[in-house]
């Protein structure tokens, strides 16, 4: 799955144009690399968001292409 649909599927960022703009902007790694909207997003992966000074980590759980609101939390694992 793409990156920036995932980031919105999983509800981590909330549209995705802004995940898009996160990616293009070189605030998301995948696995400690710089990653494009369009990069593949797999199971097992880190994806690291930076905002404001700050990072965030999340382990990819699962990829599903359709996740109702309250299970889109069992897409990811917060690593710090």
């Amino acid at each position: 799955m793409r990156l920036d649909k995932f980031l919105k599927v999983s509800r981590i960022i909330k549209r995705r144009t802004l995940a898009k703009e996160f990616a293009e902007n070189e605030r998301v790694l995948i696995n400690g690399r710089l990653a494009k909207p369009s990069s593949e997003v797999k199971k097992g992966d880190v994806i690291t968001l930076i905002a404001g000074g700050k990072e965030m980590a999340f382990e990819v759980l699962d990829v599903r292409e359709n996740v109702k609101a309250n299970e889109a939390k069992n897409l990811y694992r917060i690593i710090e």
